[in-house]
């Protein structure tokens, strides 16, 4: 903002400090990787564009590009001779795959489907295999390592709808010093991607050898040697010749044979990255990967994560070659390409969930938790990255690849079937294997307490399959008589059933969950699917509402029938991704609770945008709290390393609950990668965030709850030691309405009816009864207090953050002897005057003064039905200004919202989330300006937005709002004389607004609603547009340029229906705002309209979208 005595302010915010509207004469807001530049000296501005300018001026950078620099010829433009042909008999094909771990279910289920679509396979459940340090199977080196993600302090990017701002582009050739630019740094070449086809290979060695020499080290090594050794030699191999000018430096296993073992790409990759680094040799050579062990996108993170330049899988290219013969799939080029499409699209999302935008930056970060490998590994392969418990050493990997060579070379051992991604007899153990799901469901059907406890002991005496499982409970304690134990009543509000969506799962199954918890005295969780209005104030109603990113259904009125509001920040089987619901899943009566349309498959976002720090998170909950101040706030986190520091900045947001979600936790549709390699148990998440909570004084302040896996009262007094007060489940409860855990809940043809929206299958196979998941929480609480009887302890409470009562067991398998669980065994010191569990809520310090005396002076109106209107003073530091009353009307009126008009006008700078969760009813005038998150999730009324009268600079080019305004509406109108800024309407599902100007990625995710723009756009407007639409003033006629058309088509307004629609939206701006720039436009609009650009979803007609609008050719602009 600039005023009149040419005083600048920059800040984050506006309202900083006071001045009067015609003392400004320039507004704006600096905007995604732009630049605000003051000559101090000379007292000038420079823009963007002008800094551009200058540097691109600096030197010949396109010369320099053009003379020096190459680029790989794209495989489609290559002849079919050059493309490289299978090498391997069929023989020799079975011998490698059996070497590298290879299985027949990996084969159909995961690379098959890479090459024939070009995508990952999608699956559902959660992860019930051992992890690899724990398994008693040979496993590939690659499951050692978890997935990192971002959660609450900086945001995941969405591969999907914000392709835009990814790269995988690649280059190879020396670096040199960036701060002195000459000519010498274009000798580079470059290909549009790490993972390089046969020509890709090819085209690298064969480069002129004066700039891109080649050498290669071989990975394989002899009887001779420990795997120690060999890599220690790789890794000298690699310094001498990278000394003697090797440019690519290629480490090949492809010569492997009877004689000699393989040394995990994985480990030569990163122990070579580091000795080049230590020896600053590292940007003089690329490492290029030619392996037969990478074939998923996990397999290729981890190979780029620590160090390798490109990877070159020819194994996976032999097996596809195969499996097309077998498939007479005539020319498998196409499936090539799909492979590495879907393994690239895989790369992204791995990328995206760190908010990494480019491979560049990704290559060499290391950006993954080891967990089961031991310190001597560590530090010679992957020294940086965080190992707790210790685990495999150099001999148990080399065991493990022993075992698979022996296997190789035996030509009767056929490739094994797997087990991995389903239970197989004789596969990988799953912990939900059909003695288990038989055996419990047989229980509760006879509602027989010792059939239970044989399924406890199934569960408990298995094999090591979890890291709780190598903790017992010290029994030296005195027991007590079970009478004396707390009743199972008091336990019952400790049990929640966890998110599991009306979507996800049947309308039927969802509300037995809610019936059967509140029967009991426990809770609900919703999910992201929003829900049925008419279940609220009965025992069908969920007490547990979640807010997730995609915010599905999130009303004031659904947000005050909860007892508690649980905002989503991440998800077990997928964290650092939005939830998915497949489009058959979709039905009408789903559509109508998302405010979607049927058969659209819908996908939230990977972050909350608005939650980008541990700030945005404080002001969501406070938000929250705004509108149902009775309601705990619980705040969902996945386990992995750090969680505790970010638990505590969640505590210090002001959240009441903290969830802490295990890997293994159930999802109703993800990509199979994210299920097997993201997250981290529950066991390590929830010893640390107990641990850094009672240090740092705020465990008292939390009711802290874990979920993921949980099946028997054991698994509750192990997490009850560890840390946990509360306890969430959901396989369980949905194998005791009657799954079988046949893993098909993304297909919509569950047999049992529980996880589909097919009505045949719901009315003839689903048998679910609420009494069943009432009685396995009964049996549940019995079992815990058996074992607080043997435990001596009366309460529960008392047995929380216990883990002095805990000790490590021995181990069954050698991997299994070598891990240290001391990180999370360990007692933390408790600070003077705090306690070790929850003894208190969690206030904010702000009580939102301006809420309260806006309540107190309107609440009679509310209640009698009459009108009312007043105004107040706003600053910047007046949050969620109407949520409170939004809050009060919802909870006394209902759905509809208030009777009468309730009209409220503000004058000054509103703080964040004006107008958030609007009810129907509501009517706020800001004059002035507003800060993030205008009318989020507004589902009715009116907001009003304009600059004093008599303002000397242009509304149609100064800022009035900022960011992610409108973030899931679903109804109610806004009116703003001035722009907005990024991802304004984000997931809009109902509203209808008009502004002058919006910033990047407007209307992103939209399902519903209209959405007018008086001016112009950032870039990638419409991405993910699936519903509603809008009218573009694109006066300079750029937006062709910043349109996402991947869902949407732009067009002229050509008919008269649509014409007079839109006069009368800026019609009813100019009413609302007295905007002098829509006055321009209406003043001359017969001109004016060839101007305009209408943005639609696809396969849609604009009268099927203009009908929810109009009943005749006479249009009237209605509320949402």
């Amino acid at each position: 903002m600039i005023t009149k005595d040419r005083i600048l302010t920059l800040a984050s915010e506006v309202g900083i400090w006071d001045y009067s509207a015609d003392e400004v004469v320039e507004k704006g807001r600096v905007g995604p990787g732009e630049l605000l530049v003051l000559d101090t000296m000379n007292g000038r501005l420079y823009s963007s564009f002008e800094i551009d300018n200058d540097l691109k001026r600096r030197h010949p950078y396109k010369e320099w590009m053009a003379k020096n620099s190459q680029t790989l010829i794209p495989a489609n433009q290559i002849e079919a001779a050059q493309q490289g042909a299978s090498q391997f008999t069929p023989e020799v094909l079975l011998q490698y795959q059996k070497q590298f771990g290879y299985s027949r279910e990996e084969l159909e289920q995961v690379i098959w489907i890479l090459a024939s679509k070009g995508e990952e396979a999608t699956g559902s459940m959660g992860d019930d295999t051992p992890m690899a340090v724990l398994s008693k199977k040979s496993r590939s080196l690659y499951d050692y390592f978890r997935q990192k993600f971002a959660q609450v302090t900086n945001p995941p990017i969405d591969p999907l709808r914000e392709k835009h701002v990814m790269s995988l582009t690649t280059c190879v050739g020396r670096e040199q010093n960036l701060f002195c630019e000459t000519t010498g740094v274009a000798y580079r070449v470059m290909f549009d991607s790490p993972v390089l086809l046969f020509s890709d290979f090819n085209q690298l060695l064969g480069l002129d050898s004066s700039y891109y020499r080649a050498n290669t080290v071989d990975l394989n090594y002899d009887a001779h040697e420990s795997l120690q050794q060999a890599i220690e030699r790789v890794t000298d191999d690699a310094e001498r010749l990278a000394r003697s000018g090797t440019t690519l430096l290629i480490l090949s296993d492809r010569a492997t044979a009877k004689n000699v073992q393989v040394i995990p790409a994985a480990m030569a990759v990163g122990a070579v990255q580091q000795r080049l680094v230590d020896k600053s040799l590292r940007c003089d050579t690329n490492i290029i990967v030619e392996t037969a062990s990478a074939r998923d996108p996990h397999h290729f993170a981890v190979l780029l994560g620590f160090g390798a330049t490109a990877i070159y899988p020819y194994l996976a290219y032999e097996s596809i070659s195969a499996m097309a013969k077998k498939n007479q799939v005539e020319d498998d080029s196409l499936l090539m390409l799909n492979f590495r499409q879907g393994i690239e699209k895989g790369l992204r999302k791995i990328m995206s969930k760190m908010g990494i935008s480019t491979v560049g930056s990704y290559r060499c970060s290391q950006q993954f938790e080891a967990i089961g490998l031991s310190s001597e590994v560590i530090e010679l392969c992957f020294k940086g990255v965080i190992s707790r418990i210790e685990g495999a050493s150099f001999e148990h990997l080399a065991a493990d690849q022993k075992a698979l060579h022996k296997a190789a070379y035996r030509a009767h051992v056929p490739l094994p079937q797997g087990g991995l991604l389903k239970y197989v007899e004789g596969g990988e153990y799953h912990s939900f294997n059909p003695d288990v799901v038989n055996t419990l469901q047989q229980s509760l059907k006879d509602k027989d307490y010792p059939k239970y406890k044989k399924f406890a002991a199934l569960v408990d005496d298995r094999p090591i399959a979890t890291l709780r499982d190598l903790i017992g409970v010290k029994g030296d304690k005195a027991a007590i008589d079970a009478a004396s134990v707390e009743g199972a009543e008091h336990l019952f509000p400790r049990f929640d059933s966890a998110a599991m969506s009306i979507g996800a799962l049947s309308p039927e199954a969802h509300e037995a969950l809610a019936v059967a918890m509140n029967r009991l005295g426990g809770r609900s969780n919703s999910g992201e699917g929003g829900e049925d209005p008419s279940r609220f104030n009965s025992e069908r109603n969920s007490a547990i509402k979640q807010i997730a990113s995609g915010r599905f259904g999130v009303t004031a009125h659904y947000l005050v029938n909860a007892d508690v509001l649980q905002i989503k920040v991440a998800q077990g089987a997928k964290p650092g991704e939005g939830g998915q619901l497949p489009g058959h899943k979709v039905s009408v009566e789903i559509a109508g609770l998302r405010h979607a349309r049927p058969g659209v498959t819908l996908i939230s976002p990977p972050p909350h945008h608005d939650i980008y720090s541990i700030e945005d998170l404080a002001q969501l909950i406070f938000d929250l709290k705004q509108i149902n101040p009775r309601a705990l706030v619980s705040v969902k986190l996945v386990s992995e390393p750090g969680v505790g520091t970010i638990a505590t900045g969640v505590a210090k947001a002001y959240a009441d609950m903290i969830t802490i979600s295990g890997y293994d936790g159930g999802t109703g549709a993800s990509p199979i990668t994210s299920v097997k390699y993201a997250g981290s148990p529950w066991e390590l998440g929830l010893a640390e965030v107990h641990q850094a909570l009672v240090e740092n004084g705020l465990r008292h302040k939390i009711r802290l709850q874990v979920d993921g896996g949980l099946k028997t009262g054991m698994d509750i007094i192990k997490a009850a030691l560890l840390g946990a007060e509360s306890f969430g489940f959901g396989t369980v409860p949905m194998i005791a309405l009657g799954c079988k855990y046949l893993r098909i809940c993304h297909l919509n043809n569950c047999a049992t009816g529980v996880a589909t929206q097919d009505k045949n299958l719901r009315d003839n196979h689903y048998h679910g009864l609420p009494e069943r998941v009432m009685t396995y929480f009964e049996f549940v609480a019995e079992e815990v207090r058996e074992w607080m009887a043997k435990l001596g302890v009366a309460k529960f409470e008392d047995l929380v953050g216990r883990t002095d009562w805990l000790y490590a067991l021995e181990g069954q398998t050698a991997k299994q002897l070598g891990l240290d669980l001391a990180p999370i065994l360990y007692q933390p010191k408790v600070p003077a005057g705090t306690d070790i569990t929850w003894k208190e809520l969690n206030p904010p310090d702000d009580k939102g003064d301006l809420n309260l005396q806006i309540v107190a002076d309107s609440s009679q109106a509310v209640l009698e039905g009459s009108s009312f209107t007043k105004q107040y003073n706003i600053n910047n530091t007046d949050r969620s200004v109407g949520a409170s009353l939004s809050g009060f009307i919802a909870t006394n009126i209902g759905l509809k919202g208030a009777k009468a008009p309730l009209s409220l006008q503000f004058n000054g700078s509103a703080g964040q989330s004006f107008g958030v969760w609007n009810s129907p009813g509501l009517n706020l005038t800001l004059i002035g300006d507003a800060n993030d998150y205008v009318g989020k999730g507004m589902s009715g009324g009116e907001i009003i937005i304009h600059p004093p009268v008599g303002s000397p600079f242009e509304s149609e080019e100064s800022a009035i709002m900022g960011n992610t305004c409108l973030y899931g509406a679903t109804g109610g109108r806004v009116y703003a004389a001035g722009q907005a800024g990024e991802r304004f309407a984000v997931r809009n599902s109902g509203a209808i607004a008009v502004v002058e100007g919006v910033g990047d990625n407007g209307c992103e995710y939209m399902t519903g609603g209209i959405v007018v723009v008086l001016g112009q756009t950032g870039v990638n407007f419409g991405a993910g547009m699936t519903g509603g639409f809008a009218y573009i003033f694109d006066r300079f006629n750029h937006f062709s340029r910043r349109v996402n058309n991947e869902l949407v088509d732009t067009q002229k307004l050509e008919s008269s229906i649509q014409q007079q629609h839109l006069k009368e939206l800026i019609e009813a701006h100019v009413a609302a705002t007295g905007s002098e720039h829509a006055k321009m436009i209406l003043s001359d609009f017969e001109n004016w309209l060839d101007c305009f650009v209408l943005v639609k979803p696809k396969n849609i007609a604009v009268a099927d979208l203009l009908k929810i609008e109009q009943k005749s050719p006479e249009l009237a602009v209605k509320a949402g």
